[in-house]
Formats: C-alpha cells, structure tokens, sequence
C-alpha cells in the first residue's frame, strides 16, 4: 500500500505520542519511533505501507537533508572540510572495501553480492545521524564533523555503488573511468544545486510574503534533488549545495521578517519526515525475515562497525600533527556515531532483481540497521554525556 492522507495522519499522531513518551522516558526519539513502528505491525489491523526506495528518496530525504545543511555555517564547515572530504572520501572506500572483504571470505558470499553490500552500507546515514545528535544535544566541533560527514559521504557512497552495479552485471570500469564519473557526479551536482538555489532567491527577492518565500525554499530542496538524480549526480550532495546556499545568503532573497517563519517551517518539515521515515523502518523490520541470515547478519554487523573504526582513526592520523588534529574523544564519537538508516535501505531496497544475493543483501541490511538505530543509537548520548559533549541545556536536564 502507499501513503495516503488517512495513514499519514494516523502515523503522525502515533509519531506526536511516542516524541512526548520519549522525553518522558529519556530516550532517543529515534529509538521510540523504530520500537513504536515494530509494534504497529505485529496489530492485526496496522496499514500495510511499503517502504520503498522512490518513497525515501523522492519524499522523506530531501526535506530532512535540506534542513540539516540549512543550519551549516560556511565558516565553520570551511574550517574543517579537509577533515569532512577526507572521511567522505578515504574513509567511505576503507569501510566498502574492508566489509565487502569481510562478507566474502567470513559470510561466504559472492563477489558482486559482497562488493555491492560493502558499497551501500558505507556511508553513514545522514536521517539517522543528524536525528540522533540534534536529539541527544551535541554541540560544537564534533556535531558539525558528524553531521557534515553523513551529509558528504553519500556522494562517494553512490559512485562506488553505481561501479559496484556496473560490475555486478559483468562489465569492467577501470580506474579513470571511475575518477571521471566521481568528478561528474560531484560537480554536476553542485551545479545543480547552486543553480536552483540561484533561481530560488532571486524569485524570493521579488517579494515580502513569507509564504511565497517558503514555498521557493520548498522549491529548492526538492528541486535540487530531483534535476541532479535526472542527470545521474548526487541529488543528496545537490541538496545540500542548495542548503547551504540559501541558509548563509539566504539573507539576500529572504526577508529578515520571514527568516524565523522559513525556519520554522523546515524544522517541522524534518520532524514530519523523520517521524514518517523511523516508524516506516520498524513496520518493515518487523515484517522481515532474519531466520535465514542470522549469521550473515551477525557477521555484517561486525564488519560494519569494525570498519568503521579503520575509516576514522587511520583519516585522523593524517592530521595529528596539524591544526585540524582530531582529539581523541572526538574519534571515538565519530566511531560509534556512524549510524547507518534510510540511505543504505533505500539502495538495497533499489537494487536490481538480477544482482546475487539480493534479498540476503536487503535483510541483512535492516539487520544492519536495526543494530545502529537501537543499540548505537541507545548509548551515543552516554557516551556523548561522558565524553563532555553535550551541551550545558541537555546535562542539567537528563541529571
């Protein structure tokens, strides 16, 4: 079934419950939603909706990822992007290579099977990411390398995983090729997303009206995204572009009347989407099946977060001696927060029926993201809290 205005209301409204249960109880919202999605399947009446690739991408991603990289500062981002590229870049290729190694020689599992999971579950998930530190109330520099990371990384996620697909059907993609198509990627969609953004102020400049202000941001996000997938770029990295465009000169097309209404706005727009995305990934953990990929599953979770760990600690090495250095806690946060969520089961849930293995891929996936959601997902705020990263607001409260 698909999403209609009857189910949306009924999923907001559970949503709204579990937001007020979870601050109640102390735990992550995210958290709430997955376990409140996982018991809305098992009742006999619950809405059968199908959590699709197109549903997460062309509906729930690019408000969420619009609103994230709305609130980016250029001037702290410019300070670290050579800490954010190189974990985007280096880091993501280390992880794919490191878990798809792992998932062929431990779990057995073809190449193709094996290079196309080590690909899609790379990248940390920006939903899951930023939902969770927003939540937890992670402040300063490691919010933003967090936060900008899962925002980034999806660029080098999504090329590796088309020359994984490309590979997966027999064909060879030498390593020019491979560059040429990253630099495509990278610059079409920037491009991409400046031009929008462009068109969108400028036509917001035109007039006072903060509801025709909100509709051109609307504009923008989804705009971006969907002339950069139209092209094959990275409608992810298209809308951050158009993101950080009208949040740091937003200024010059948005009225400074509108500002607080336009972010208004997009922040109940993520929650909305948020809310849909989390409880819709429950409802489909609970409908899949894991018996005959227990140990697949086991196994991948290992890799995944082993691999996490060779993709931040040897990045950070390379700056330990520089102005940039990562401190050793910041490591460990940026470690156990790699969440990964609704990027890598979209990409699972759109891979072609001819690829090897594809329903292993896909269940050991949700596996995978289970696992992240609920347990890393349970204990990043105690490590944030005993890592003196929260801020001074959200100590006081959780005391």
């Amino acid at each position: 079934m698909t999403l209609t205005i009857e189910r949306i209301e009924i999923l907001l409204l559970i949503a709204a419950v579990v937001a007020m249960l979870a601050r109640r109880l102390r735990v992550p919202y995210s958290v709430g939603l997955v376990v409140a999605g996982i018991g809305l399947a098992m009742i006999r009446f619950a809405p059968d909706i199908q959590l699709t690739k197109e549903l997460i991408f062309t509906a729930l991603l690019p408000p969420l990822i619009f609103e994230a990289a709305f609130y980016l500062h250029w001037r702290d981002l410019r300070k670290d992007l050579a800490v954010v590229l190189t974990l985007a870049t280096v880091g993501v290729l280390l992880s794919a290579t490191a878990t798809a190694l792992g998932m062929r020689y431990l779990a057995q599992w073809e190449w193709t099977g094996a290079a196309v999971f080590g690909v899609l579950i790379s990248a940390t998930d920006p939903v899951s990411v930023i939902a969770t530190f927003k939540e937890a109330g992670a402040k300063g520099r490691i919010r933003l390398l967090v936060e900008a990371e899962s925002l980034f990384n999806d660029c080098t996620a999504a090329v590796a995983f088309t020359i994984a697909l490309v590979l997966a059907s027999g064909q060879t993609v030498g390593v020019g090729a491979g560059a040429k198509t990253l630099a495509i990627t990278i610059v079409g969609a920037v491009l991409s997303g400046a031009v929008v953004a462009g068109v969108a102020l400028l036509l917001a400049g035109a007039t006072d009206d903060h509801l025709v202000e909100i509709t051109f941001t609307t504009i923008a996000a989804y705009g971006s995204f969907l002339v950069a997938e139209r092209f094959h770029f990275s409608g992810v990295l298209a809308t951050v572009t158009a993101g950080l465009i009208i949040g740091n000169v937003g200024h010059l097309g948005i009225s400074s009347k509108s500002r607080e209404a336009v972010e208004g706005f997009w922040e109940y727009a993520a929650f909305v989407a948020n809310s849909l995305i989390f409880l819709l990934i429950g409802m489909r953990v609970a409908h899949q099946s894991f018996t005959s990929v227990l140990i697949p599953s086991a196994i991948a979770i290992a890799l995944v977060t082993l691999s996490r760990a060779l993709a931040i600690y040897p990045c950070s090495l390379l700056f330990a001696r520089s102005a940039l250095k990562i401190k050793a806690r910041h490591q460990h946060i940026l470690f156990w927060g790699g969440l990964r969520g609704a990027l890598a089961l979209a990409l699972a849930l759109g891979l072609p029926a001819g690829i090897p293995q594809r329903e292993e891929i896909i269940s050991v996936a949700f596996a995978v993201v289970a696992f992240s959601i609920l347990i890393q997902g349970l204990t990043i705020k105690p490590l944030l809290r005993r890592m003196g990263e929260l801020s001074t607001k959200v100590q006081v409260n959780t005391k």
